[in-house]
């Protein structure tokens, strides 16, 4: 019995001790951050952002097409007698293309020259009267008048003889050659379609939004789906809406002088639009404000949160580049989603974690 008391005595003594040790010993435990409201700092992590000049690229789909097209169509009536040229056939100014029967063309011109030099001789012997005083001079005036009217009559005998030969009036490519030899032509018909194959269009719809962004002579890129790709620049933009998409053309012009690029291809073109002030920022940062506002929270110097609205800018594979932001800024690339603004943050680097 004794022995029992002793041992039980000694165990409440040795539990006191090792109580009472824990507040004869100074403590190393740091408690963590507190905000003004005594809770514990959230840890987020951020990254230094700043804002630069971007140059924003904008893809759109297009087709190429000929920078010039022409139907060249016969200037007269007759009877193709030539077809000096073939589909495909590469033609110069001024080339041949085709002829038509001469329906007695020159006729008329021999007619037309016949009656100018007999005009010519009586005005020339009816002036040598008139300086003896035999011939009238009011008389002399009518004669000029037919003379020159003999001179016009050639002039339109000459244009229709021209006519019969049916000529390229722009560098470039038989692309289409309806008329055939034997073939009866009228005025006006179509002979052939010329195209000129450099350079190059690709021609795009660009919608009102991004309108703005675009200016005459500025680079783009063209992706052509055979898989080529080319370099030009902008040429034309639209002023004016058409039909009922309400967009706007715009012509990219490139090289093409080996003519391999053919007029229809669909095309991707990237425009390079005029540089804005921008910040690059990683998609996790991006966040809601409570009134739904697209925005990011960033940290100002006291470690208090803050929310700023931003407008998307550009878009890549891992970042966003947005406007709204001024300088160099402390954003919130993890955590802003467990945080509000106003809330003081343990701000942790990004490189760091």
């Amino acid at each position: 019995m004794f022995w029992a008391r002793a041992t039980a005595l000694t165990v409440v003594l040795l539990t006191g001790l090792w109580i009472g040790s824990g507040y004869l010993r100074p403590s190393t435990y740091a408690p963590p951050a507190r905000t003004d409201a005594g809770k514990p700092a959230f840890r987020v992590n951020v990254a230094d952002v700043a804002v630069s000049e971007h140059s924003r690229r904008y893809v759109i789909t297009g087709r190429t097409q000929s920078d010039q097209r022409v139907i060249v169509s016969a200037r007269t009536n007759g009877l193709v007698t030539r077809v000096a040229v073939r589909r495909g056939s590469l033609v110069k100014p001024g080339d041949v293309i085709a002829e038509l029967s001469d329906e007695a063309r020159e006729a008329n011109v021999a007619q037309a020259r016949a009656r100018l030099a007999q005009r010519a001789a009586e005005l020339d012997a009816r002036e040598s009267l008139a300086k003896r005083g035999n011939y009238p001079t009011l008389n002399l005036e009518q004669l000029r008048a037919e003379k020159q009217a003999a001179e016009a009559a050639l002039a339109t005998a000459e244009a229709e003889l021209l006519r019969a030969a049916i000529l390229a009036p722009i560098a470039g490519l038989v692309n289409d050659l309806p008329a055939e030899v034997g073939q009866t032509m009228q005025s006006g018909a179509a002979v052939a379609e010329l195209i000129a194959p450099d350079p190059m269009l690709a021609v795009v719809e660009l919608p009102e939004r991004r309108l703005a962004g675009v200016r005459v002579g500025d680079p783009a890129e063209i992706r052509l789906v055979t898989g080529e790709t080319r370099q030009g620049k902008v040429r034309f933009v639209a002023r004016r809406p058409g039909g009922v998409t309400r967009t706007y053309r715009v012509d990219v012009e490139f090289a093409n002088p080996d003519g391999v690029i053919a007029d229809g291809i669909a095309a991707e073109v990237a425009l390079v639009l005029a540089p804005v002030p921008a910040a690059r920022v990683p998609r996790s940062a991006l966040t809601f404000s409570a009134e739904g506002q697209l925005g990011l929270r960033i940290v100002d110097a006291g470690n208090v949160v803050q929310f700023v609205p931003v407008t998307l800018v550009d878009d890549e594979e891992t970042h966003l580049w947005v406007s709204g932001l001024s300088g160099t800024t402390r954003v919130i690339t993890r955590g802003q989603e467990f945080i509000r603004e106003g809330q003081k943050v343990e701000a942790v680097p990004e490189s760091g974690t």
